[in-house]
């Protein structure tokens, strides 16, 4: 149900690694409960976005949250495509849907970060609180 390429953040953020970069979304739990998304704010290249803090927003027509960065690092790509045509968002969240890529600053973050296994778990648990 969720990549096993990547690692997962309580938040329902994912974080992949793609050639010294980090490659961040949200998962496709976020997004389902979100339901239909029709925002996307990104920041720009070259913020700086610390762990666990908000980087940028998404709203849905019941809902708005932040989007909290899973990793410490600089902006190094937003994806355009998400502002432009958020509903992407809900067709392919693991996918063409990703939010940033990071320039993670502090690599022992990522370990810190739930694999896919934990975070069913989590989505689990949390499914069975709601």
């Amino acid at each position: 149900m969720y990549p096993d390429d990547r690692k997962y953040t309580k938040d329902h953020e994912w974080a992949k690694r793609e050639d010294g970069l980090v490659r961040v979304g949200i998962t496709s739990f976020a997004a389902e409960r979100l339901s239909d998304i029709v925002f996307v704010e990104l920041p720009k290249v070259g913020a700086e976005v610390k762990a666990g803090e908000a980087f940028g927003a998404i709203e849905s027509v019941k809902a708005a949250s932040d989007l909290y960065a899973p990793i410490s690092g600089k902006i190094a790509e937003a994806n355009a495509a998400v502002m432009e045509t958020p509903e992407i968002v809900n067709q392919d969240p693991h996918g063409t849907a990703w939010m940033v890529v990071l320039e993670a600053s502090d690599e022992a973050e990522w370990e810190g970060l739930m694999d896919a296994a934990a975070y069913g778990e989590f989505v689990a648990s949390e499914e069975g609180e709601g």
